[in-house]
């Protein structure tokens, strides 16, 4: 029987831009530029401005990209011509790059299955360099300083380990050498936005903060004074020749679903028995009799025993995660449950595994990607039965979990870049949209215009054409973009006396049901 596959925002090609209906509506007659001249629009910024959905750049979701919105909208106040990368090449929407790993196709929802996964099929795209400036420069995976680094776009430096190039700037760059700042700046904008900064705190984030909390690193955070040093050259070259723009702030992790979707406590007594409630109470209760029990009886006897707590087959059960933060108890566990009787190997396994091992709390993150993997065997020689099972039995890795500890340490940078963005912007009399507080309020539910309340689920088939964010639980889907689009209009008609007319974004495409994947 085939299956139906559920993906959101991203098929339909163009589109036309419908003006919500208010109270003293604008008019083609009172449209206007304002202080602003949009003849040359250029927006700088990573994926979040390049269209990036689901898991990659395709075809249609960069036909939806923010910048792409607001030019739209900049043309009816004379606006110029706006140009993107080009993906004509991605002929059946698939997305990712040919040949470069990590970089597969976008993602899909199985109905059936839960998903998301990548969409059947081989990507198209190719590293072919169109070596052209174009306004639209959104490099998916730039931090601050990547926009200044020549040579980001050197396919040689692809091989080199780590990688100094990206596979995205490489299509775009106009040299070997170029920057990504330097070919912007070739458009010679008169308007620009600048939403970068995300990935400086986003890749230590979704590694499940395994990088440095000041390294250069793709899964380190950006040191602060290379940011600032970073930002202010950027926003200093941008409005070297005049030019007007608005900027935008980080949105912290704990808005953004790829952090917020999986509970800290997913495992029911049916979970835990593979879908039978029984066997997974009779799991329970061997459990924490043989294993959970005894552990916790000994961390006790230290002072340590809230790292566990004896498993519920009534109430859901927090995850299993290791805290490298605590100290670790490895001797102490082997010592005393090979004198309770346990036998020797034994007991040196379990010392092995809990000795750094605690059950999560709610302050504690679930990356969306660590959704797949509880409950699977781990690839460890300690992954014995029964520690076999990630997140039940044997703690999942550090690549897993965002720890309470890593979650302050992101906090405390977003607020120093965040605080970096609005000093630069102050400087230069910039407009600032503060992504960070909307993207907060989309916790709650985020009302617009047209009395839509939007929110930052993930996915739920009750709330499809509410939700932003498409599959990857990082980037917005189309109407998100829309949403996003509005909120940098309303700066621009507020800070540079603009009158220009927001997008429905009920009017961009919501969920889209396929054949089987």
């Amino acid at each position: 029987m085939k299956n139906k596959v559920i993906y959101l925002a991203i098929l339909a090609a163009g589109f036309a831009s419908c003006e919500p209906e208010f109270e003293n509506e604008l008019s083609n007659g009172n449209y206007s530029a304002g202080d602003a001249d949009f003849s040359s629009y250029v927006a700088i910024g990573n994926s979040l401005t390049s269209g990036y959905m689901d898991g990659t750049v395709s075809r249609v979701s960069q036909s939806y990209s923010f910048p792409s919105i607001l030019a739209n909208q900049f043309a009816l106040v004379g606006g110029g011509a706006f140009t993107q990368p080009s993906y004509a090449e991605d002929t059946n929407n698939l997305g990712g790059i040919s040949g470069i790993p990590g970089f597969g196709t976008r993602l899909v929802i199985d109905a059936s299955a839960g998903g998301p996964e990548p969409i059947a099929g081989t990507s198209t795209i190719t590293l072919t360099p169109q070596a052209s400036a174009f306004n639209n420069m959104g490099v998916p995976g730039a931090k601050t300083f990547h926009l200044l680094a020549q040579g980001y776009g050197n396919p040689a430096g692809l091989a080199q380990n780590p990688p100094m190039a990206n596979p995205y700037y490489v299509r775009m760059a106009t040299s070997t050498t170029s920057t990504v700042l330097g070919d912007a700046m070739m458009k010679n904008p008169t308007f620009f936005t600048n939403w970068i900064g995300n990935n400086d705190v986003l890749g230590y984030a979704t590694s499940g903060g395994s990088g440095s909390t000041a390294g250069l690193g793709g899964a380190d955070i950006t040191p602060v004074p290379v940011f600032e040093q970073s930002y202010n050259m950027i926003i200093n070259t941008l409005t070297s020749n005049g030019a007007k723009g608005v900027v935008a702030t980080i949105p912290n992790v704990t808005a953004i679903p790829f952090f917020t979707t999986v509970p800290y406590n997913p495992l029911t007594a049916a979970a835990i028995g593979g879908g039978n409630e029984a066997n997974g109470t009779a799991l329970i209760n061997q459990l924490n009799t043989s294993l959970i029990g005894p552990v916790k009886q000994v961390l006790t006897a230290y002072g340590q025993g809230s790292r566990l707590q004896l498993l519920s087959a009534t109430e859901a059960n927090p995850l299993l995660i290791k805290d490298e933060s605590l100290a670790n108890m490895q001797a102490q566990l082997t010592g005393a449950l090979t004198q309770a009787g346990v036998p020797a190997q034994q007991a040196a396994v379990i010392g092995i595994v809990f000795g750094q091992a605690r059950h999560a709390t709610a302050q504690d993150l679930v990356l969306l990607s660590t959704r797949t993997v509880i409950g699977t065997a781990p690839t460890s020689p300690y992954a014995v039965d029964p520690l076999n099972k990630y997140g039940v039995t044997y703690p999942l890795d550090d690549q897993h979990i965002l720890t309470a500890a890593e979650v302050s340490d992101v906090n405390t940078a977003t607020t120093a870049f965040n605080n970096i963005i609005k000093a630069a912007a102050d400087a230069k009399g910039l407009g600032v949209v503060d992504m960070n507080a909307i993207m907060n309020q989309l916790v709650s539910g985020l009302r617009v215009e047209d009395g839509s309340i939007y929110t930052a689920n993930y996915f739920s088939t009750a709330t499809l054409s509410t939700v932003m964010f498409s599959l990857d639980g990082v980037h917005p889907n189309a109407r998100g973009y829309a949403l996003i689009a509005n909120e940098v209009i309303k700066v621009i008609n507020s800070h540079y006396n603009a009158k220009l007319p927001l997008v429905s974004a009920g009017s961009y495409p919501g969920a889209t049901v396929l054949p089987t994947n």
